[in-house]
């Protein structure tokens, strides 16, 4: 299947053969809100998963032309780090820790309900998948993803949860140029503009927060485009 071009929505990618199957992981997932591409083979999965910016990959075992733990162990090795949900028939205790030490993020046992397939992918998602570090360092400022606590040179910001998950957000792709629709759907999970101007607020707010800190990271507005966390 060919990508969907969407700046706006949260993109999943499952590699499954049995086209039921897959079908129903799409609808389930489309309607909770992301855009899905489905690979029926390892090598166009694997391909896709490597060229393509997913936020989560679905992955089935049993594949037709490979095992679905070779494909797992081949997108870590070449540095994927989207979050990975394997979703397979086997279910001994053996084909959980091989999933799992392969680098799976989470393990789902064939059949499952609708509601738990896309429960399980929002959780990966948030956990942030491989990519996932508790700390994480943006120019003179520290972030703990466990505790959401922030520090500047060794000294606590106090943020709101709101204000802690924007800043997060443009640490992890700091330099990159952050458009208002991607605030909106991982910070707020909103599909859809309100139109109001709630990023710009929250931008604002938290920038005079790391001011009032002493941190010299800002937050730079790329006009027509969006935001971009400059590091200092």
């Amino acid at each position: 299947m060919v990508p969907t071009q969407s700046d706006t929505r949260m993109r999943i990618l499952v590699i499954e053969d049995d086209r039921l199957v897959a079908d129903l992981m799409r609808q389930v997932l489309i309607d909770d809100g992301y855009d899905v591409d489905i690979a029926p083979v390892a090598e166009d999965g694997r391909r896709l998963a490597l060229s393509t910016a997913y936020d989560a990959i679905v992955l089935d075992l049993e594949l037709p032309d490979r095992n679905g733990i070779a494909v797992l162990q081949d997108l870590r090795r070449e540095g994927s780090t989207t979050p990975i949900v394997v979703a397979t028939a086997h279910d001994t205790t053996a084909d959980v820790v091989r999933a799992l030490d392969a680098g799976a993020d989470d393990y789902l046992q064939k059949p499952f309900p609708n509601e738990v397939l896309a429960a399980r992918v929002r959780a990966a998602i948030r956990r942030g998948g491989a990519r996932s570090m508790e700390r994480v360092s943006a120019g003179d400022l520290t972030l703990n993803r466990v505790s959401h606590e922030v520090h500047c040179h060794n000294k606590p910001v106090s943020l709101t949860a709101r204000q802690y998950s924007l800043l997060e957000f443009l640490a992890m792709r700091a330099g990159e140029t952050v458009t208002r629709p991607m605030l909106l759907e991982h910070v707020w999970h909103l599909q859809f503009d309100p139109g109001s101007n709630v990023v710009d607020v929250h931008v604002a707010q938290l920038r005079k927060r790391l001011r009032e800190s002493g941190s010299v990271v800002d937050i730079r507005t790329v006009r027509g485009e969006g935001y971009s966390l400059d590091l200092g």
